[in-house]
């Protein structure tokens, strides 16, 4: 412990001691029960005697900030007594002021930060159904089959998976990706796979490899919002491309590309999110034909094939890419587990090679471990199991909720069908806003995500994201009830509202 002590002050030792130690009390930094060092180790610590040291704390016993018991030791007290004194204020210095020192990126992220926290995910509970999570339902995670495969990963390959690994990933789990995404379509040898820290990694690495401050980035409107707080951080100026009834509008796509050479173009193709749509095949040639045109690489945020709704899943861009102009970011986090933050860019020799080197430069690797283990448990074929499993299990949920809506929701709302992923767009009566309602939403038991974030250019107020893959299926209705009353609530006061201003005659 570190107490800084002053032998020029008038204060004696054993006072200076028990005044430190009862303000990291009072700052609850030391907390109830804590036990305080040994007497003859801090006294060797601070450099004093020992007796300085328990006159102190026979101080701080006898004020009530501590307790002693005989043979065990001194504690911090639950509570302190009545009669403790207050601790005394310490004179700190100057502290250094950081608000000027941040870079331009951090100043980016923290005028970001107001939007990004409308999509934190809020959790279900007794009181409210939230569908604005967005993510898997843990309660169907396979932990148990995970623990053991980690367990035997730790026992036959520890020694060599926790020292320092290439930065390319484990040779093993690239060598299955390269046959597990020939399912979806995608044809990549294990050396055109990058193993990343989550396709969160991947964007950050795809960033610092292409954009330069000032540069244009075309992105897909709505979007993710993840996808924009990073391309902002490194300077690019986002021009949008809106999504049509087939995906990305290709007409607008090719007039970007003309009046302004974006670097690149981010989109979703499949189980887009928010609306759990997916790119037409035909739009999707017309949007590979125009990006191979203008020498414009698509960075392709792939959600995985196995969760959709429908006869067949749609093919990734990457699959019908025949130009080398996608690059693929795919991840296990919405199939597996989101905490094992693994993920992975497929891509053509000449950029997977300058993003393997930013990723060296980042951090080095990727847990080989984690990787070993998320390997042993695909071989064994657990991963397919689990994913026949969930993909029905969120189909059911998907169900239920387009149900709810077409049952409660008033004529005027709107929504899109997901063909696959975990979210829909819904689109309130005109005149609504989304982030408005949200409190009046709470306090009627139920949540969503609004959707204005998901907006490039500042719009989508009136529309929010329900989430149905981590809400219970027997309370997905009684949500969508909530909410359906909450909007006619809404609509009403806003249809008064409008009547009370036509009624208003204007003095002449």
């Amino acid at each position: 412990m570190n107490i800084p002590l002053d032998r020029d002050k008038p204060m004696a030792l054993p006072r200076q001691i028990q005044a430190h130690l009862e303000r990291l009390i009072h700052e609850r930094l030391l907390t109830p029960g804590t036990k305080l060092p040994a007497t003859r180790e801090l006294a060797r610590q601070l450099g004093v005697n020992r007796g300085t040291v328990a006159l102190a704390y026979e101080e701080l016993v006898a004020t009530g900030w501590a307790r002693a018991h005989v043979g065990q030791g001194t504690f911090v007290a639950e509570r302190p007594a009545s009669g403790a004194v207050p601790a005394p204020p310490v004179a700190t210095p100057v502290a250094l002021d950081w608000s000027g020192l941040f870079s331009r990126s951090a100043q980016i992220l923290g005028a970001d930060d107001e939007r990004s926290r409308a999509v934190t995910p809020i959790p279900s509970s007794g009181a409210v159904v939230s569908f604005a999570g967005g993510m898997p339902d843990s309660g169907l995670f396979p932990t148990d089959a995970f623990r053991r495969v980690l367990n035997q990963v730790i026992r036959e390959e520890g020694p060599s998976l926790l020292q320092y690994y290439p930065a390319g990933g484990y040779p093993p789990l690239r060598r299955y990706l390269s046959t597990y995404l020939l399912r979806f379509g995608i044809e990549a040898r294990p050396e055109e796979i990058l193993i990343v820290n989550g396709s969160q990694q991947g964007f950050d690495l795809i960033a610092r490899t292409l954009i330069d401050p000032g540069d244009f980035v075309a992105i897909e409107q709505p979007t993710y919002p993840r996808a924009m707080q990073v391309f902002r951080s490194f300077g690019a100026q986002l021009l949008s491309v809106p999504w049509g009834e087939t995906g990305p509008r290709a007409e607008v796509f090719e007039r970007l590309l003309e009046r302004h050479a974006p670097k690149l173009f981010y989109c979703q193709p499949s189980a887009h999110n928010p609306t759990g749509l997916a790119v037409a095949p035909e739009t999707a040639r017309r949007l590979l034909e125009v990006a191979a045109r203008h020498q414009v690489p698509i960075i392709e945020d792939g959600f995985d094939g196995s969760l959709f709704y429908g006869d067949s899943p749609t093919l990734p861009l990457k699959a019908v890419d025949r130009g080398g102009v996608v690059v693929y970011i795919g991840t296990f986090s919405k199939i597996l587990f989101p905490g094992l933050r693994l993920g992975w860019l497929v891509g053509p020799p000449q950029i997977l090679e300058r993003l393997q080197a930013a990723k060296q430069l980042a951090d080095l690797h990727t847990s080989a471990m984690i990787q070993a283990a998320v390997h042993r448990f695909c071989e064994r074929k657990l991963l397919d199991r689990h994913a026949t499993r969930v993909a029905t299990e969120y189909a059911r949920r998907r169900s239920l909720l387009l149900t709810a809506l077409r049952r409660r929701m008033p004529a005027e709302v709107t929504w899109t069908e997901p063909q696959g992923g975990f979210s829909l767009l819904l689109t309130l009566p005109s005149g609504m806003d989304a982030g408005t309602l949200l409190q009046q939403a709470i306090e009627r038991g139920v949540a969503f995500t609004p959707g204005a974030p998901f907006f490039v250019d500042g719009g989508g107020q009136r529309t929010l994201r329900l989430s149905f893959s981590s809400v219970a299926a027997g309370r997905i209705d009684e949500g969508i009830r909530r909410l359906a009353e909450t909007i006619k609530a809404a609509r009403a006061r806003l249809r008064g509202r409008e009547r009370i201003e036509r009624a208003v005659v204007p003095v002449v």
